[in-house]
């Protein structure tokens, strides 16, 4: 995990500008380097990494999450491995880490940070601080209605763009070029694991502007409404992934049945 958010800006005063970054401390949690900190804490942060560029030329942090499938595939795959611990930040985006950090580590996580619920705590600070998002991901009508909804529940934020996550290699430089003219402070990539990841990484530098990428996975058909959230009991047990399966079995089922028990056995043998 690269070291470079060590040396980000001093915080300023709370009143105009969110909190700057406190210490942080570091769980190697299933063979990974997961950020221990809370949501609160990883919200503040963003937007903390996305005002202090504003106008540096720099490239954008990298900041991803890892879930039990993240951990199973990254064990066999060198190259996805090497996606994720090129990331700034890894946040814990499953209750497996967390509960394999409270039994097997010193040092435990406080919190599951979801991005589907952090996006509304970020949302909420980038309404307040001024902050602009660009949505990128989902098909052409999942992200017209997921940018709908987001408009809809806060009116104050910036939208600085949004585009489908199923553009033709060829025109990605193009995209890209779009993206780094609009100049977001946060950018959401919506398209599945790997693909997110390797889009940050190989247009990171010509991202140079964009305050932060962000991976995200699935949230633009939550935001959108076409996959429901699990109900909170489920989520806290560490259940979301069976409700999502017993939801879309064919897509998800041998997914999960499959890369479970892989990442049981590897959050056992590699936490620390």
């Amino acid at each position: 995990m690269s070291t470079s958010l060590e040396t980000c800006s001093d915080p300023v005063e709370a009143a105009t500008e969110p909190a700057g970054p406190r210490e942080r401390h570091i769980c190697r949690i299933g063979g990974l380097p997961i950020a221990a900190t809370d949501r609160a804490e990883a919200a503040e942060l963003m937007a903390a990494l996305a005002l202090g560029r504003r106008g540096t030329g720099r490239p954008p942090a990298y900041i991803t999450s890892a879930n039990g499938q993240v951990l199973s595939v990254c064990a066999g795959n060198p190259e996805l491995r090497r996606l994720f611990e090129t990331a700034d930040i890894i946040h814990a985006d499953g209750m497996s880490l967390v509960f394999a950090a409270r039994l097997l580590s010193r040092q435990p996580l406080p919190e599951r940070v979801a991005t589907t619920d952090l996006f509304h705590d970020v949302a909420g600070l980038a309404e307040r601080y001024g902050l602009s998002f660009y949505l990128l991901g989902a098909t052409p009508e999942g992200i017209a209605r997921a940018t709908s909804a987001v408009r809809r529940q806060y009116p104050n934020l910036r939208i600085a763009g949004s585009h489908h996550g199923y553009t033709a290699p060829e025109d990605e430089a193009a995209l890209v070029r779009s993206i780094a003219a609009a100049a977001p402070d946060i950018l959401w990539i919506g398209m599945g694991v790997p693909r997110e990841q390797r889009f940050a990484v190989r247009w990171r530098e010509q991202l140079a502007g964009v305050g932060v990428i962000k991976t995200s996975g699935g949230l633009f058909d939550f935001l959108s409404g076409a996959s429901p959230r699990a109900p909170r009991w489920m989520q806290s047990c560490g259940l979301e992934w069976l409700y999502r399966m017993l939801n879309e079995p064919g897509r998800l089922g041998l997914r999960y049945l499959t890369t479970n028990p892989h990442a049981v056995y590897i959050l056992l043998r590699q936490t620390r």
